[in-house]
């Protein structure tokens, strides 16, 4: 299995220990959610998606030999909010992790999603 099929199943079935071995140690990590973010935060909204939403599907991804952009469908119980994630994967690691949400609907549908 190729690391973004790998990282796409750990964090949607809560593998926060394959989630973790799967980040290089200096990834670099940005997201346009109203917070701050580092791995340590990225893997708690992870695990706070894959507990809460009632499914997690990737609906489309385009693959390249250094990475990966997956577009997700994230089914809470009163809606869908999307996900896009641009991973950059060298040496069987993912240095960098791009998320873009659909805030206004993940305000809604996961309400404290991001809060501190």
């Amino acid at each position: 299995m190729d690391v973004a099929s790998f990282w796409t199943r750990s964090w949607t079935s809560d593998d926060r220990i394959a989630v973790r071995q799967l980040l290089a140690p200096d990834a670099e990590i940005e997201w346009n959610l109203d917070a701050p973010v580092d791995d340590e935060e990225l893997v708690q909204v992870l695990h706070r998606i894959a507990v809460f939403a009632d499914d997690v599907t990737l609906v489309g991804q385009t693959r390249a030999d250094d990475g990966a952009a997956l577009v997700y469908d994230l089914r809470a119980p009163f809606g869908t909010a999307r996900m896009v994630e641009f991973l950059t994967i060298a040496d069987g690691r993912i240095t960098e992790v791009r998320q873009v949400y659909d805030v206004t609907a993940t305000d809604r549908f996961f309400p404290g999603l991001y809060a501190n």
